[in-house]
């Protein structure tokens, strides 16, 4: 090994892995907290405005019916939908995060082993 990729090794070995990467566990906690704000969206939103503000919402007419009975009957769905798209996108960026994570502490773990 050159003098080079002992410093580059040194370097790397020195610095904890879990700097750059993700553990399982901050996974899965930021798995779950996007699961529970999205739920708590979805809540509000369809028991909210399906149920408790639908006498507010009834004064705002759309199509002939008041708000509150069409976010009871077709917006919570729509909002479900769009839900399901913010999901999906904020779990592949999660997941390319902790993927870029699991491959940097691999190739740190690769560095500070000496060839045979």
């Amino acid at each position: 090994m050159n003098k080079k990729e002992k410093e580059i090794a040194s370097k790397d070995i020195s610095s904890s892995p879990n700097d750059q990467s993700m553990t399982k566990e901050q996974y899965w906690k930021k798995n779950i907290s996007c699961v529970l704000i999205l739920l708590a969206v979805w809540f509000i939103v369809s028991y909210g405005c399906g149920i408790l503000f639908v006498e507010t919402l009834n004064e705002i007419k759309i199509g002939g019916a008041g708000f509150g009975f069409w976010m009871a009957q077709q917006g919570s769905i729509y909002v479900f939908v769009v839900l399901i798209f913010i999901y999906v996108r904020l779990m592949n960026r999660l997941e390319g995060e902790y993927a870029s994570g699991i491959k940097n502490s691999n190739s740190t773990q690769d560095l500070g082993k000496e060839k045979s």
